[in-house]
């Protein structure tokens, strides 16, 4: 008798007011004997290698139904503002935080990571909702086969393995934007290292920022998005663009602060040293563009919101702003923001400042997580998996 285990791409699909959401989780050893998977995915064991199949997961499995009494009304004195070392954290209506940072709540312990939604601060009580960031949603996931082995031998006994849970946990639904919050401001938008970016971005970086299989994400994302001749505009550019291997683009232009990386750069049509924060406005002409990307580099703007509105400027009716980012940047040079934030609420922040900007419709959110490290790559031996991917795209709006 043999034992089957497979390598899954799984992607849960869901919605939330103006946006669609994709969540991606790589699975690199599915048991198909041991573990859980409704029985549409299990049945891709007799399929051929690229099969997919979809279900939808039944309200209240694996994601509990929503529950009142998981909604917590607690004093201000019993957040602790001081439960990261070396920072003070206020709460924020609209934010998560891991409900181990309130004190005196019956079921939770000190250090525990459940997130919890605060939904409304007052001077005398903060309002907390502790359900799953996505309960009440309805939600698809879809599998994908990578890879079958057969293991001889009988199996038995072991842990199940609950691969609908895996999907659902760790993040997914904290980006979720019913209606917009308030985009931070005052300190929150301030950096560690408030030194002009052209003496910081002089010293020339010809080091990838992420790794190869989390490049190879981007480029994915992009190939949805980017087709054969458009007009693009690679936005806080630098040595690399994260394209589609053979995409053949009308023109692609270059703009980033370092004059060295964007001449290594050898997918660039045209280049422009050009410090965005120091002045949003670019000297193109409206409406040149097809789609603007910007990669790994939205969390070192200081006013998005300008930004956002150049891009816009520039884009054609209907074109496409697409942003990535991952867990890796410049720490001194983010938003202050920007590292109080758990990974997927970053994906809620800048879907907020395009929904703020009002310039963009039909809006997207992608994540990627899970995948092995390359084997070559610089910390292969001090971390197990790539570098995950968030991306968030949108439309030019016509009547803007």
């Amino acid at each position: 008798m043999s034992r089957t285990f497979a390598q899954m791409a799984f992607m849960l699909q869901w919605r939330s007011g103006l946006v669609t959401h994709r969540d991606g989780l790589f699975a690199g050893k599915v048991n198909f004997w041991r573990d859980y998977l409704p029985p549409e995915l299990a049945a891709l064991e007799q399929q051929p290698i690229g099969s997919s199949a979809t279900t939808t997961l039944p309200v209240g499995e694996p994601v509990p139904a929503s529950d009142k009494s998981r909604l917590l009304r607690v004093k201000p004195r019993q957040f602790d503002r001081n439960a990261v070392r070396g920072m003070t954290i206020e709460p924020v209506a609209g934010r998560y935080f891991p409900i181990g940072f309130l004190d005196g709540v019956p079921g939770y312990f000190r250090g525990d990571r459940t997130p919890a939604l605060c939904r409304e601060v007052s001077d005398d009580q903060l309002l907390f909702d502790v359900n799953h960031p996505l309960a009440g949603r309805e939600l698809q996931l879809t599998a994908t086969l990578l890879h079958l082995q057969q293991l001889p031998g009988l199996e038995t006994g072991g842990a199940c393995f609950d691969w609908p849970d895996a999907c659902t946990s760790g993040g997914p639904g904290m980006q979720a934007r019913d209606a917009a919050a308030a985009l931070p401001s005052g300190a929150a938008m301030q950096r560690l290292d408030s030194r002009d970016d052209g003496e910081f971005y002089q010293v020339t970086r010809m080091v990838p920022h992420i790794d190869s299989q989390a490049s190879a994400h981007i480029a994915q994302v992009s190939s949805e998005l980017l087709q054969p001749g458009m007009r693009v505009l690679d936005l806080m550019s630098s040595w690399q663009s994260h394209l589609p291997e053979g995409l053949a683009l009308a023109e692609l232009v270059g703009v980033g602060m370092n004059q060295e990386e964007l001449a290594a750069n050898p997918h660039l049509t045209e280049r422009l040293c050009h410090d965005l924060n120091a002045n949003p406005q670019l000297p193109f002409a409206d409406q040149r563009f097809d789609a603007i990307l910007c990669h790994l580099s939205i969390e070192y703007l200081t006013d998005p919101q300008a930004v956002l509105t150049e891009v816009a400027r520039l884009l054609r009716p209907g074109g496409t702003l697409l942003i990535t980012f991952s867990n890796r940047w410049f720490p001194t040079k983010a938003i202050a923001r920007w590292s109080e934030l758990h990974e997927f609420e970053r994906v809620g922040l800048v879907l907020d400042q395009l929904i703020h900007n009002g310039r963009f419709d039909q809006l997207n959110s992608w994540s990627m997580r899970g995948w092995p490290r390359p084997t070559d790559d610089r910390y292969a031996d001090q971390v197990a998996d790539s570098d995950p991917i968030y991306a968030v795209w949108g439309s030019r709006r016509a009547d803007h």
